[in-house]
């Protein structure tokens, strides 16, 4: 099934493609699993939401497509794990190859945002709120997903396109 979806690591073009704005779903996509934040419709803030067990794509589907209506979700962010030295191995391109089967699911405009230091900073943050080494490792993945959609509609709210 071939998708119009827009899939882009241009967050002008994705802007244009949400020209009203509208709440989105950000994505850290891990092995084991799937870390997910959203934001509201003015693109302020981002907030880590849950975090789901991978598994097979079209389990994972059905729970993100429970996400995405119950958020009324306009667009999707997905972390883009880039090497330091912004070459992309084979995480880059699973991230890449999900974000293409999102796009044949859902019709909604995908933004592939830069992940790197984004586990790092949402790890720094949690234990900057004291949260202890167990719960740290429950939510890592959905704080981390807030981390990289808060960039991400950072640049879209008005940052440098």
């Amino acid at each position: 099934m071939a998708s119009s979806a827009l899939i882009t690591e241009d967050a002008g073009e994705f802007r244009s493609a949400l020209p009203d704005g509208g709440a989105l779903l950000g994505l850290d996509l891990g092995t084991k699993t799937i870390g997910t934040a959203t934001c509201d419709g003015g693109w302020r803030f981002a907030t880590n939401h849950t975090t789901l067990p991978r598994g097979k794509f079209g389990r994972d589907r059905e729970e993100l497509r429970k996400v995405i209506k119950d958020r009324s979700s306009a667009g999707i962010v997905i972390g883009l794990p880039r090497n330091m030295d912004g070459s992309e191995g084979p995480r880059a391109q699973s991230s890449r190859a999900y974000a293409r089967n999102l796009a044949e699911s859902f019709d909604l405009p995908i933004l592939l945002w830069d992940e790197r230091w984004s586990t790092q900073s949402a790890e720094a943050a949690m234990i900057g709120q004291d949260m202890s080494r167990a719960k740290r490792a429950e939510a890592i993945d959905s704080h981390a997903a807030a981390v990289i959609l808060q960039g991400a509609i950072d640049r879209l709210a008005g940052g440098v396109l």
